[in-house]
This record gives structure tokens, C-alpha cells and sequence, in this order.
């Protein structure tokens, strides 16, 4: 009886997929190569999708399916007990929101991106204002249907992380802040970086970007590259991965590193294993997690100089006039020039996090009532002074740089900034039982992907995130090796006494 539950399981998961499938290609469409006149049929389009995978997602016989699953556990495949219990929280998440609502919110979603990155070349923050406010309006709805007795930002930071809040945030904060901000002032002198800002022409760096990718090990057979404003990664199965980068004929190492970032989250969902990639756990477990490995990669790998020797030859065979001039030391040192600056995804590794902090603060008082969407330009820009000491000159470069909001993630932020925490104690780890930076040195990762897989990947979402973290450290996350391991690199870098 049990199996025939499992059969019919199974095939409210293949339909569901692939409803999952055309609304992610659609979404992919939009922030790449879809015509911009065809912005609000496709918004219609994903708004009866979302109707149909709200039914399937919430349907009783869907229900009772998980639970007759979850009764018998002991007689099914764990991966599909797995898959059971994932899927009764989601339900529990969407249930409680009124259809009507739930599909309105993805057409107003869609919408909202559209606005954004118009709103964002015009550098024009009022006209995305008030989409910008019906996506608050309606998360602090659905976050207080869900759990109406909890914080607000608490309730939305947990779907990305979870057991995350803004206790723990806070005092992780602290940490990053209390332990690199003095680092940060002690850096005067600045390297040459003067030829990072050379012409470098679209055609070479998408060259460049099929070589890194080739690197990384991320065969093209199934995973692309896509171009856009804001690079993202979207992943259908592990046999259809897509990222995108933004190329900058003045900064080479803008796309460079945004491949490279994009190409870790990639490395992640190539490297699930295939009893689990069709499901719905065939995913990464957390944000937090899925970040420590773009982190991981774009910044403890791709920016050491044993990463830099092993390309920097083909780079020059590539960029042969810009960097004809250039040794490899010199070009390791340029790209870990350390500055406040004015674009979170242009940041270099130590001030990184503040940004991500300052994103943190102004949800977290979004989301409490201590702040309005209207004033979100004024704290914006007196944070940034604050924190950074940078003049924001415009909105394009302020508070509609990141396309997040734009697309409902809120809460998403702190990700970034655990995730690169995450990695700094994962190499530490890694480093005890492989030779990380021999194999590095001689171009080739294989030997780190694999021990990532072994630790990480294979899993997709079979344990919890907490769980799979501490068994990959050997211990419980402590953030002090990320401020450790920022400060012993740039202690060195900038001879620091």
C-alpha cells in the first residue's frame, strides 16, 4: 500500500518540476534575453503558473500523501521521507496565504524586476518606490500568517537560513565589525591597480570566461553563460545549470571574479548526487551554505596567489597588450586592493561584510517599522558614510545597485556575509587533510570539488544545515576564523605591524 503512495508521490513531483522548470526559464528569460515589450504577458504567464503549483503544493490528496509517507518512513526511500518532510514546512509557509494573494504577489514580483532595472539606469528610486512597498507589504502579510506571534525579519530571515535571527545576526555583526574595522583603518598606502582599468574588450573576457569556467571543472555541456545586469545562478537540475556575469570593458576583474563566484554556486548543484538531483532536495540546504561556496571560491581560492600564478599565463596569452607589463604579484595584489567602496559586488574581502551589515540594518528596521520604504535613499547614504565613509552620488549607485529587493529577498543578505565566514573555517578544515594550495598552484581544483562534494554537495538538502556545516568544520561555526583569516591576509598584504 505504502509503495503505491510512493508511486503517486513520485509523479506529483515530476508534474510539479515541471511547472517548477517553465516558470524558472521564464524567470531566466526575463533577466537575460527576453524583449523588454514582453514584460507583462510573461508577468501573466507566471502568475497562472503560480495559481497551478499553489494548488499542487497545497492540494489535501497532496497532504495526505507526505503524511502517509512520513507514517511508514521506516519502509521508504529516505530520500523521498526527506523530500516528505521539506515539503510539509513549505506547505505550511504557503498553505496559510490566501491563493489569491500568493498569485498576485508573483505577478507584482515580476513586475517589480521589470520596474527595477529601468528604475536603476535612470537612477529614478521613486518610480520603483511603490512595487518596492507592495513587496514589503505583502512579505510582512505572509510572514505573519505564517508565524503571527514572531518577529517579522525573524520569520523571513529562517526561510533562507534556517533557525537564523537577528540575535545571532547581531552578534555576528559585532564580530566582523568589532575585529576588521580596526584592520580596515590601518591601511594608507594603496597598490597600482591602474591596469585592471585598461581597454578590455567584451569579445576577449568572454574568452576569459570560458577558460575560468574550464577551470573550475564545469563541463558546457551543462552549464552556461548567461549576460545580465545583475549576475545571478539559477539551476533546473544538476544537468542544466546557468550562470551570468556583466562584462565591463574598463574593469576586467568585475566579470572575472562575478564568473568565478557564480561558478562556485554552479560547482555546488553540478555535484549533487543522482539519487536525490530530480527531487525537490536535489538543491543546495541553505543560502547561507550555498553563498559559502560562491564566497569560497571567487575570494579563498580565486583570489590567492597560488589561483593567480596558475592562470595568470593564459590571462596574458588572452589580454596580451593589457597585461603585457604585468607580473602575476602584481596583478594578486591589485585585486585585493582594500577600500571602502560604493558597490557591494565590487568589494573587496575585508569591507565586504559591512556592506552586507548595512543591508541587514535597514531590513531589519524595515521590517520592525522603525523605517520606511520611502526614506530607504536617506539611511542608505547616511550609512554608508557611516560605516564606510564613502558619498553615495546617485540611487543607481545606492539603494537600487542590488536587483534583491526587487525580486521579494528579503533576508537574503546576511547570506553572504555567514556563507564567507562559512568558508574561512572550511579551509581550515580542508587544508589538515588535503594539499590545498599545491593542487591550486598547479591549476587544478578537482581535488577541492571533490572534497566539497564528499562534505557538502552530494547531499543536496538530505541533512540540516546546521548539521552538515558542523560535520564539515569538525566543530560548531565560530566566526572569528573569518576576522582571523582577513586579518592575517591583509596583515601581510598592506605589512601591517
Amino acid at each position: 500500500m505504502i509503495q503505491q503512495t510512493v508511486e503517486r508521490y513520485r509523479a506529483y513531483l515530476e508534474k510539479l518540476r515541471a511547472y517548477r522548470h517553465a516558470m524558472g526559464l521564464m524567470t531566466y528569460d526575463m533577466s537575460t534575453i527576453m524583449p523588454k515589450g514582453a514584460g507583462p504577458i510573461v508577468g501573466d504567464t507566471l502568475g497562472v503558473l503560480s495559481a497551478v503549483t499553489y494548488d499542487l503544493l497545497t492540494a489535501p490528496e497532496t497532504e495526505a500523501m507526505q503524511a502517509e509517507i512520513l507514517a511508514h518512513r521506516g519502509e521508504v526511500d529516505p530520500a523521498i521521507v526527506r523530500t516528505a518532510e521539506l515539503a510539509m514546512e513549505q506547505r505550511a509557509r504557503i498553505a496559510c496565504i490566501p491563493k489569491e494573494e500568493y498569485v498576485q504577489y508573483t505577478v507584482d514580483q515580476t513586475t517589480a524586476d521589470r520596474v527595477w532595472h529601468e528604475a536603476k539606469l535612470r537612477s529614478d528610486f521613486a518610480s520603483f518606490l511603490p512595487h518596492l512597498e507592495k513587496l514589503i507589504a505583502a512579505k510582512k502579510r505572509f510572514a505573519r500568517y505564517y508565524q503571527p506571534d514572531a518577529p517579522v525579519y525573524d520569520t523571513l530571515l529562517d526561510a533562507y537560513e534556517k533557525g537564523l535571527n537577528t540575535e545571532t545576526l547581531d552578534g555576528f555583526f559585532r564580530t566582523v565589525r568589532d575585529r576588521l574595522v580596526p584592520v580596515i583603518a590601518r591601511i594608507k598606502e594603496q597598490p597600482d591597480v591602474s591596469f585592471l582599468h585598461r581597454h578590455y574588450p567584451v569579445a576577449q573576457q568572454r574568452i576569459f570566461s570560458d577558460y575560468l569556467m574550464d577551470v573550475l571543472g564545469l563541463d558546457k555541456n551543462h552549464c552556461v553563460i548567461g549576460e545580465t545586469e545583475h549576475p545571478f545562478t539559477t539551476s533546473f537540475t544538476k544537468n542544466d545549470v546557468r550562470i551570468t556575469t556583466h562584462y565591463h570593458e574598463d574593469a576586467v576583474e568585475l566579470s572575472m571574479y562575478s564568473v568565478i563566484h557564480e561558478g562556485g554556486h554552479a560547482t555546488y548543484e553540478r555535484n549533487i548526487a543522482d539519487d536525490v538531483a530530480r527531487l525537490p532536495i536535489g538543491k543546495g540546504v541553505s543560502m547561507s551554505v550555498h553563498e559559502s561556496q560562491s564566497r569560497f571560491f571567487e575570494n579563498i581560492i580565486g583570489r590567492s596567489e597560488p589561483f593567480i600564478e596558475a592562470i595568470f599565463p593564459r590571462m596574458q596569452q588572452i589580454f596580451r597588450e593589457q597585461l603585457k607589463d604585468v607580473t602575476a604579484h602584481q596583478f594578486y595584489v591589485a585585486v585585493n586592493k582594500a577600500e571602502p567602496s560604493l558597490i557591494r559586488t565590487e568589494a573587496d574581502e575585508l569591507t565586504y561584510s559591512l556592506h552586507v551589515m548595512i543591508r541587514y540594518e535597514l531590513e531589519k528596521r524595515l521590517f520592525n517599522g522603525d523605517l520606511a520604504a520611502k526614506d530607504l535613499p536617506v539611511e542608505w547614504n547616511r550609512m554608508y558614510k557611516e560605516y564606510l565613509g564613502v558619498d553615495v552620488p546617485d540611487d543607481r549607485r545606492g539603494v537600487l545597485q542590488d536587483s534583491h529587493w526587487a525580486t521579494g529577498l528579503f533576508g537574503y543578505f546576511p547570506s553572504y556575509a555567514v556563507g564567507s565566514a562559512y568558508g574561512a573555517q572550511l579551509i581550515k578544515r580542508m587544508e589538515n587533510e588535503i594539499d590545498v594550495w599545491g593542487n591550486v598552484r598547479a591549476g587544478n581544483l578537482r581535488p577541492i570539488v571533490e572534497w566539497l562534494t564528499a562534505h557538502i554537495y552530494r547531499f543536496g538538502c538530505m541533512k540540516d544545515p546546521v548539521k552538515l556545516m558542523e560535520e564539515a568544520f569538525g566543530a560548531p561555526f565560530d566566526p572569528t576564523y573569518y576576522t582571523d583569516y582577513l586579518t592575517k591576509k591583509y596583515s601581510e598584504l598592506y605589512r601591517l605591524a
